[in-house]
């Protein structure tokens, strides 16, 4: 009892109000009562906090029971889902170094590409260009034998002989590699009045 009633004292010592005053009338009033006072108001306290820890206890056990069941299914997934993820890597992996084969191919045809197209690109200007003289060679020389069949259907052969028309003939049948050597001796000799 002697125990207790230390316990008490020293319980009574330190519930001092928040202003460190204590009441008159607590002062006054018998030792028993004190001990009473403050009993009661550490049963309040305690049980206050035997609530509060009740609760704190029942929900740590609540999380403990639905803890355990939800992670053990989160991780019974995570186990299911770790081959089928290991396997999806490997694909990437094959597909990633399957589409860079592919894209070290297209750029490699692309890099022929380009050239091809550069070459027939030079080879297009070279034949236009050839093209373009060997078709005013041909329109000019079209345009002097429209001017000798018209002369000479008008009768002018011997006017005709000696124009720039009849030279210009002159000059495309000797540079024809199309006509045999028997046209071209005829061809001559006429326009050379022999």
């Amino acid at each position: 009892m002697r125990g207790v009633y230390l316990l008490a004292v020293g319980a009574a010592a330190s519930s001092v109000d928040s202003d460190g005053q204590r009441n008159a009338a607590d002062l006054a009033a018998n030792p028993i009562r004190r001990v009473v006072n403050l009993l009661t108001a550490m049963q309040k306290k305690v049980e206050a906090d035997g609530k509060r820890e009740t609760e704190l206890y029942n929900k740590y056990m609540c999380y403990c029971k639905t803890a355990g069941t939800t992670l053990g299914d989160a991780i019974n997934s995570a186990e299911t889902k770790v081959p089928q993820v290991a396997s999806s890597i490997k694909e990437g992996e094959a597909s990633k170094l399957q589409l860079e084969q592919e894209l070290k191919d297209h750029q490699a045809s692309r890099a022929e590409a380009k050239s091809a197209m550069a070459k027939a690109a030079a080879l297009r200007e070279k034949e236009a260009s050839i093209f373009a003289k060997d078709s005013g060679d041909m329109k000019t020389n079209i345009g002097a034998m429209d001017k000798a069949i018209t002369a000479i259907e008008n009768g002018m052969s011997g006017s005709f002989l000696q124009s720039t028309s009849a030279q210009a003939i002159q000059r495309v049948a000797i540079d024809s590699a199309d006509m045999t050597n028997y046209d071209r001796r005829m061809l001559l000799s006429f326009l050379t009045g022999k």
